[in-house]
């Protein structure tokens, strides 16, 4: 009897192990069967919702801004933006079709259309269309690229853009606006410089037309250089928008620099930082005998002062002439009985500065050479030097005035390097 009683707790125990485990599973199926009940096939499909950069009817866009249109919660299936006469505006997608951009300027004022259509992952189209007008301006400018000052007509006909040429270690970018800047900071934000190797340089407005930027020191040889003008749609005060982006490259040649002294009255040469011993067979070891400026002042036809002293200061060579006309006219002296009245034809002249000052071949004044200031501010340089000056020097080299009682303005011509750095990158007038 005892022990049918012991083999029956032996069934309930098993029973209710039995009865536990089956507890447990159902327990788990019904978690799990309510947590498919609250969520059986996750989240939604989401709708297509479209958003384009342009407002509807909006007016005085900027040409230059790209149309953009994204979507989310779906793709892109169709954008066009097209010109009052239908024309379609370039434009491509990214890699998923999520977004869309023009890839090209639009037109200054002009109406533009905006077709755009998506589909959502629910599968629903979204369509939008809306119109838009471009700024109309005032008026518009156009810069030049240059590697000399002044306005934008090159000297007698000669070539003063920058690109495809090499310049010299001296040599500045000069950026020429045909109309006035009012916003200077707007149009400066437009230009942008590269080189290769890396160079420190800044911008220095000359008037309210001209920009320069130069380097902090002489550019290193062999130097690869590009500027831009992104001035395409950009507002620079007062109406004024850019009419056409620019870009120009350049390469940056040998190391050439002379240094004309007032005391020895010599012109020493070096290249790539070697003085020059030799030209010709002659020894310059002491420089090349010449006659700079005499001195002195005159007053012009129209009151003005006229001065015939070589201007200290490094000078930018600019242009070059097998002949130049050189008058006194130029300058205001006008009176054929004044000393100092001429008008000749001057061969091998190299442009300095840019009220007159040349280095060019005098051979009227040989005896002067190294030993007498006789000129009208100009460089003197006899015929033994001046044919292999005129070879080997050209645009952006270096001739540099010392020791006399004048200091070149910065704005003569290309007096750039007549700034300290800190002069230069310093608030100027403009």
């Amino acid at each position: 009897m005892a022990g049918s009683i012991r083999m029956g707790r032996r069934r309930f125990q098993v029973l209710a192990v039995l009865v536990a485990v089956i507890t447990l599973a159902i327990t788990a199926a019904c978690a799990s069967t309510t947590a498919n009940w609250r969520d059986p096939l996750g989240p939604p499909p989401a709708s297509a919702v479209l958003s384009i950069s342009h407002e509807a009817d909006a007016k005085g866009i900027s040409p230059a801004d790209p149309v953009v249109v994204e979507v989310t919660g779906g793709t892109l299936t169709d954008v066009k933006v097209t010109n009052p006469d239908g024309k379609v505006v370039k434009g491509e997608y990214d890699e998923t079709k999520t977004t869309w951009r023009t890839t090209e300027y639009l037109g200054y004022n002009k109406k533009y259309t905006i077709v755009a259509s998506s589909v959502g992952e629910d599968g629903g189209v979204v369509e939008e269309t809306r119109t838009f007008r471009t700024v109309k301006p005032d008026n518009y400018t156009l810069p030049y690229l240059r590697a000399n000052g002044g306005d934008s007509r090159a000297e007698n006909g000669h070539q003063s853009l920058l690109d495809g040429n090499t310049y010299g270690v001296g040599q500045p970018i000069v950026v020429w606006f045909d109309e006035p800047i009012k916003d200077k900071a707007a149009a400066e934000a437009t230009l942008k410089v590269t080189t290769t190797p890396e160079v420190e340089g800044a911008w220095r407005w000359r008037d309210d037309r001209e920009v320069h930027w130069r380097p902090k020191e002489y550019w290193p040889p062999g130097t690869k250089v590009t500027v831009e003008a992104n001035v395409y749609g950009k507002h620079f005060g007062g109406g004024l928008y850019g009419q056409e982006d620019r870009k120009a490259s350049f390469t940056i040649g040998r190391s050439k620099i002379a240094v004309a002294d007032e005391d020895t009255k010599r012109m020493k040469v070096y290249i790539d930082g070697k003085l020059v011993t030799k030209i010709n067979g002659k020894d310059v070891s002491d420089g090349i005998p010449i006659s700079m400026g005499k001195g002195g002042t005159e007053r012009g036809a129209n009151g003005q002062i006229v001065d015939y002293t070589t201007k200290s200061g490094p000078h930018v060579i600019t242009l070059k002439y097998e002949v130049y006309r050189m008058t006194s006219a130029s300058y205001g002296i006008t009176d054929p009985n004044s000393p100092n009245f001429y008008d000749e034809r001057i061969k091998k002249s190299i442009r300095i500065s840019g009220d007159g000052e040349f280095v060019h071949l005098a051979d009227w004044n040989i005896w002067a050479h190294g030993k007498q200031n006789t000129s009208h501010g100009c460089i003197n340089v006899g015929p033994d030097y001046i044919y292999w000056f005129y070879d080997n020097f050209g645009a952006g080299d270096i001739v540099e005035v010392v020791n006399t009682s004048k200091k070149l303005d910065w704005r003569n011509g290309l007096g750039d390097w007549v700034l300290s750095w800190e002069e230069w990158i310093a608030d100027d007038d403009y």
